[in-house]
């Protein structure tokens, strides 16, 4: 695992962009593992400025996200399928139909979540992931527990992650309870992971997961036993490693 330590968050998402610059000019049809929520939002804005600019082309790329709540609507304001749309590839030349998120109202979730692994296998796996990382230490909705589901699954969202990502929504109510993520296993079929991590909040969960022992209790501690795992956080969310 190789951690780089910027000053601040427009540094962070500068390094996160650049990293998967190089992989999008290295191979035009790769396949691109996203993330949402506030973190990777810098760098979604530095790719698209890369493709306004003739840098990029993403005409050819694929991508794969993470995780969607559940029950949700693509068209929901909250949904990640609409961050997705808004933040990124309503900005590029991405083929819409080549974006893939889960289906946040799939009646068979059992079926619908094996389709999206096969999907992901299909692909040939995910070229580089991005990922953010809770305060809990869980990574898409992969929670802390005893034990974690491998692939793409149903899961409850902890009391934590739910107060967490109601500043998003009008209440704390109206936070959906679950979300359907990829596991531990899909996202390690990743051949290159990074990270991005911002602010004291992630303190402790970038402590646990650099310097703590390898634990399910923090889902982000095992990435180290992935070959090719990049964490890049701004020094607020380093300075427990100290």
């Amino acid at each position: 695992m190789k951690v780089i330590v910027v000053k601040d968050y427009n540094e962070m998402s500068e390094k996160g962009a650049q990293i998967m610059k190089d992989v999008i000019k290295n191979n035009p049809e790769c396949v691109l593992g996203l993330a949402t929520g506030d973190t990777p939002i810098g760098m979604y804005n530095l790719l698209a400025e890369g493709y306004e600019k003739g840098e990029l082309d993403f005409s050819k790329v694929r991508s794969v996200n993470l995780d969607e709540y559940y029950p949700l609507s693509p068209d929901n304001d909250q949904s990640y399928r609409y961050f997705m749309n808004k933040n990124l590839f309503d900005r590029i030349n991405i083929d819409k139909a080549n974006t893939n998120v889960p289906d946040g109202m799939a009646k068979d979730v059992e079926k619908s979540c094996a389709e999206y692994e096969a999907k992901i296998d299909a692909m040939g796996g995910i070229d580089i992931q991005v990922l953010g990382i809770g305060r809990n230490g869980h990574i898409g909705f992969n929670e802390p527990d005893s034990e974690l589901v491998p692939t793409t699954h149903l899961t409850a969202l902890t009391d934590s992650t739910i107060e967490a990502n109601s500043r998003f929504f009008a209440s704390e109510n109206d936070v959906p309870k679950h979300a359907i993520t990829m596991g531990i296993e899909s996202v390690f079929k990743a051949r290159k992971i990074i990270v991005v991590a911002s602010g004291a909040s992630k303190a402790e969960a970038i402590r646990a997961t650099v310097c703590g022992n390898l634990s399910t209790n923090c889902p982000a501690s095992l990435l180290r036993l992935h070959p090719d795992v990049t964490i890049i956080c701004d020094e607020a969310a380093y300075s427990l490693c100290k």
